[in-house]
């Protein structure tokens, strides 16, 4: 975890983005975040 502003919400594996709120422009989905990481 790291500390940001402005409400962003990103996620990254291995230093590869796997889920970033800036760029969809949305919230991520209950289990969503999960699926994505259990998928690489």
């Amino acid at each position: 975890m790291m500390p940001s502003k402005g409400g962003r919400f990103e996620v990254t594996l291995d230093g590869t983005p796997i889920f970033q709120k800036s760029k969809l422009g949305r919230h991520a989905q209950p289990g969503e975040v999960e699926r994505l990481i259990r998928a690489r």
